[in-house]
């Protein structure tokens, strides 16, 4: 009995790593195509210069560890001298990470409150109605004049994207939460309200919460691009400036550093998200 179980597990295991390798390997293959074709398109476009080849791009990647760069570090006002790639991607992450949870804690908690009370969805709801459609870079000319050309004013660009993002994920999971489950809680003797959205909504909601937060690192990236395009320092202003000068290679270059500076997080992500929600 014990063998022909342990034959099965072993069946299981096997099937399981075929079909993730079987993955992988077509991850690979469409990476690979993707890469011909770049490569291709890059030796028929001219001048040559307007599409840089895979290895120009490499090789202009490498270049921006090759040389150091000072930056100053908000609030603290003191300089950090790093690699000239971790430099510019630093000052994006000055305005980045501050925009994007800041944003998302306002969302995610009006969010809640809204789609747990009808009241106050009844009041707020022709204003989110208004306000919802203005894209995040429409704000940028007030960004400009209200925090000037400079880390605050496009933090101020980003928190208005992640609150958007944010705010629908909590407000579709909260609306989302099955009246069985809060009927079995008020006979279990949860009668607050603020109980309630505690030990019932928060919990129901949270996929849908953490999806909301997930999708707003993703998109707050290409936000704060181009909130830099206007002036900011950090990665996006340096693609701009790259491509002015015609240094395409260049421009790629950061565009793959913000790329790598995404998977990361959203890896990370991605491993909390499944320990939050173990008990699924």
């Amino acid at each position: 009995m014990s063998t022909r179980t342990d034959t099965s597990s072993n069946a299981v295991v096997a099937d399981i790593f075929e079909g993730n390798l079987r993955r992988y390997l077509r991850g690979l293959g469409g990476l690979l195509v993707f890469l011909l074709v770049w490569w291709v398109g890059a030796l028929t476009t001219q001048p040559s210069y307007l599409v840089p080849g895979p290895l120009d791009s490499a090789r202009a990647f490498i270049d921006l560890f090759a040389t150091s760069t000072a930056i100053v570090v908000p609030v603290l006002g003191s300089s950090l001298v790093l690699p000239t790639g971790l430099a510019h991607l630093a000052q994006t992450l000055f305005h980045y990470v501050p925009g994007l949870l800041l944003g998302a804690t306002c969302g995610i908690s009006l969010g809640l409150a809204m789609g747990w009370n009808g009241a106050l969805d009844d009041w707020l709801r022709p204003l989110v109605r208004v306000l919802r459609p203005i894209p995040p870079l429409a704000w940028v000319v007030f960004a400009i004049v209200w925090f000037g050309i400079h880390h605050t004013g496009a933090a101020f660009i980003v928190f208005v994207g992640a609150f958007w993002i944010n705010f629908y994920g909590a407000y579709g999971g909260v609306e989302g939460v099955s009246s069985d489950l809060t009927d079995a809680a008020s006979t279990l003797g949860v009668e607050r309200d603020l109980s309630m959205l505690k030990l019932v909504a928060l919990p129901s909601a949270a996929p849908q919460v953490l999806t909301g937060f997930r999708t707003s690192i993703g998109r707050c990236w290409m936000i704060v691009v181009g909130a830099e395009l206007f002036g900011a320092p950090g990665v996006g202003y340096e693609i701009i400036n790259a491509s002015n000068n015609l240094a395409m290679a260049t421009s790629v270059a950061y565009m793959f550093l913000i790329s790598l500076a995404f998977l990361c997080m959203d890896v990370g992500f991605r491993l909390l998200e499944q320990r939050v929600l173990a008990w699924r």
